[in-house]
This record gives structure tokens, sequence and C-alpha cells, in this order.
């Protein structure tokens, strides 16, 4: 009975992590409207990260890093970090926060992909259903409108894309790097790193930047803060603390609930218009991800064992 609501407990902090998180493309999209992209992002992933830094000083989790580790974290970073995170915020200033939510939804199949051709993951006709489903979403949802055509694919639209293929490219290494190193240590130094990246291109694009944020108006401020430590630094770490109880195998579920809540924010918080394209769009790469991440696979395969065994008892 305690196990049951343990893991309900669990499922109910995963889903709070995915509302964050869709709510986060929402105070991002207000965010870039008051401060130069990078410098942004620089100042968000350095708050991230000194709280998480913070919580490893506390539970006394500082150590040596090998050679091999720092190697990892010095790739992550640039993927997961810099180009992901640089990417997001100069694509929000030319798109919607509906469109990038959505197009943010393909990471879980664009990773699936991505280990099919690095790291040899089988390749199967659901999975390949998968793929397609998922792009024909993309296509929708990026020429979405009352006049539906590809001229209205905007660069904005390109950099979300580019920012969502860096993060996927980020969690192939960030698999093989967890294999020695623990999910806050990876994600805190990762943080650190990445933001130093970060600050370095905003000195060289935005010079002078730096002094603009401190203009801005007082709400921007809890907009930033609850960006940077409620949905990156504390989110980050509930969810990763939450798949270890729940299984990596229900993330793929769980992840699609971001572009849903993302959806709904720019929606109610921005008065952005959804387009019932999108929507569609929306439910193609939701099929997408658990056809392409082979999730429907292992379900059914899980169930066909399942009573496989129950005959055989």
């Amino acid at each position: 009975m305690q196990q049951n609501t343990m893991v309900w407990v669990n499922y109910i902090l995963v889903v709070v992590v995915m509302i964050l998180w869709g709510l986060n493309v929402v105070a991002l999209k207000v965010l870039v409207d008051y401060m130069e992209p990078a410098t942004m992002q620089a100042l968000r992933i350095l708050t991230a990260a000194i709280v998480i830094l913070l919580v490893m000083a506390v539970q006394k989790e500082w150590r040596r890093f090998a050679k091999r580790e720092w190697k990892q974290i010095i790739i992550t970073s640039f993927f997961g970090v810099i180009l992901h995170h640089l990417f997001l915020a100069i694509g929000l200033t030319g798109t919607s926060a509906v469109n990038t939510s959505l197009l943010l939804a393909l990471v879980p199949l664009t990773t699936s992909v991505l280990a099919m051709i690095l790291l040899g993951d089988s390749v199967t006709k659901l999975r390949l259903i998968g793929v397609f489903s998922g792009l024909a979403g993309v296509i929708l949802i990026a020429t979405a409108g009352a006049d539906a055509d590809v001229s209205r694919v905007t660069s904005g639209d390109i950099f979300v894309f580019l920012a969502m293929l860096a993060q996927a490219v980020s969690f192939i290494y960030i698999k093989k790097a967890s294999s020695t190193l623990h999910p806050r240590e990876l994600t805190g130094f990762m943080f650190l790193l990445g933001s130093i990246g970060l600050f370095v291109i905003s000195f060289i694009l935005e010079p002078g930047s730096i002094n603009q944020v401190f203009s801005v108006p007082g709400y921007v401020w809890w907009i930033f803060l609850g960006s940077a430590v409620l949905a990156t630094a504390v989110g980050h770490q509930i969810f990763n603390r939450s798949i270890q109880k729940v299984g990596a195998g229900e993330t793929a579920v769980f992840n699609n609930l971001v572009p849903f809540f993302g959806l709904l924010s720019s929606a109610y918080f921005l008065k952005e218009t959804v387009y019932p394209s999108q929507l569609a769009g929306f439910i193609l790469i939701v099929i997408g991800v658990l056809c392409g991440t082979g999730y429907v696979e292992y379900k059914w395969l899980a169930s066909k064992h399942k009573k496989h065994r129950n005959l055989h008892h």
C-alpha cells in the first residue's frame, strides 16, 4: 500500500514538472521581449547552476571528476546548454510560444532516431511509422495559419527546431555520461560550464546588454526567478529523482504533457491563436513519440510476455 502511494506521489511530481516546463516556454517568450536572448539565457542558466551546486554542497556531494567525465560534461553542456538554450531564445524572438512548445515535443522521437543511427538501436516498422508521423506533425505545425503554406515557416521556427535537435544530441551523450555521473552532478556542472559559454557568446553578439537587464520591470525578475529556479533547477531535480522511481520507459508518455501545457498556457497568458492544424500536428507528434521511441512495442511485448507467463502458471 505504501509503495503504491509512493508511485502515485512520483507520478504527481512528474506531472507538476511537466506543467512547469510547459509554463516555462511562456516565461521565456516574455523574457526575450525584455532581455537579449544570449544574455538572458546565460543569467538564467547560471542561476539554476548556483541552486543545484548549493544543494550538492549541502548534501556533501562534491567529488573530483575523472578526465573522461569532464570530457562528457563539456560535450553535454555544449549541445544541451549552449546550443539548445541559445537557439531556443533566438527562436522565441521570431516564432510563437505555441509553435515552440509543439516543436520541442519532438525531442524524444529525435533522440530515438539518433540512437538508431549513432548507437545502433533496432529499426522496426513501428518505429519508422513513428518517425514519419512525427515529421507530418512538424509540417502541420510549422505551416499552420489561416492560409496554411510552407512560406509561413519562419526563421524562429528553424532556430527552435535546431534547439530541439541540439537537445536530442545532448541526451545521447547524457545517456553515456550518466553511467558514472549522478544526474545532479551532471546537470549542475553542465549548467555552470554552459552559462560561461553563453556569457562569452553574449559579450560577442550582444555587447553592453548585461547593463540593460537591470532596467527591466520588477515583475519580469519574478518570471525570471520562476523560470530559473522552479522550472530549470528544481524541475530537473524532481524529474531525475522521479524517473528513477517511475522508470525510464514512462518518460516518453510524461514528456508529451509539456507541449500540451505549453499550448494551454500560451493561449491563456499570451492570447496566442491555436489553429486546428496545430492540434492535429500535436496528435501526430504524440503518436510519433509513442511509436518511434519503441514505447508501444515495449508495452505490447510486456503484455504478451505476461499473458504467456499466466498461461503456464
